[in-house]
């Protein structure tokens, strides 16, 4: 059952970074900018994506890892709530930047939390289980959430992705066992994460 909560997670997270291409149009007109200025509301948050999760991985890398799973996930939700209410666009923007702070770090832990979840021979099966919400919101999620936005404008696809970051975010804290994210004496730092650039492999 943990390893399902965080498949959801990675479904709510995967919906709302695609989601929002098939919205540009109604976002542009809604919030009164152009569809080109409402494009940085993609690139934002792939840019946060990028360059925010160095920094949140490292600064929860010796952190127990089932609690900054429940904070990543509630950031998630915080972000997206931001943006189904949002005034303006700064203020849908900001959101979107708030929600991508999460994604690289949630997959980053999510990964070693499901290794841990199952016997050693299949750790790997546990993590592509994992990143199947990421696919499923893909395949189901984003066109869904784009006739959602069709109907019932685009406000109601952000409510329905902070309903389902809640529901996830309520699944990790009770389904996931604490002790699948205690975090082993070799967590470190910054320099600890960067030194894994020095593999040709990375």
């Amino acid at each position: 059952m943990g390893l399902l909560a965080l498949a959801l997670g990675g479904f709510g997270i995967g919906l709302t970074e695609f989601v929002i291409a098939g919205l540009l149009p109604q976002v542009s007109r809604s919030l009164n900018v152009s569809t080109a200025a409402a494009g940085w509301l993609i690139s934002g948050y792939a840019l946060t994506v990028a360059v925010g999760a160095i920094g949140v991985t490292a600064a929860t890398a010796g952190l127990p890892r089932k609690p900054v799973l429940v904070g990543l996930v509630a950031l998630f939700v915080a972000g997206n709530l931001l943006c189904a209410i949002a005034p303006n666009y700064p203020t849908m923007l900001l959101g979107r930047v708030v929600a991508a702070l999460c994604h690289g770090t949630f997959f980053g832990i999510g990964s070693l939390v499901a290794r841990r979840l199952v016997p050693p021979e299949r750790a790997s099966r546990a993590v592509a289980m994992m990143f199947a919400g990421l696919t499923v919101a893909n395949v189901l999620g984003v066109p869904f959430g784009a006739l959602v936005g069709e109907r019932w404008g685009w406000r109601a696809t952000f409510w329905a992705i902070t309903a389902t970051g809640a529901v996830a975010l309520a699944a990790i804290a009770v389904l996931v066992p604490g002790w699948a994210g205690r975090v082993s004496g070799g967590a470190g730092g910054l320099r600890a994460q960067l030194r894994s650039f020095r593999s040709t492999q990375v």
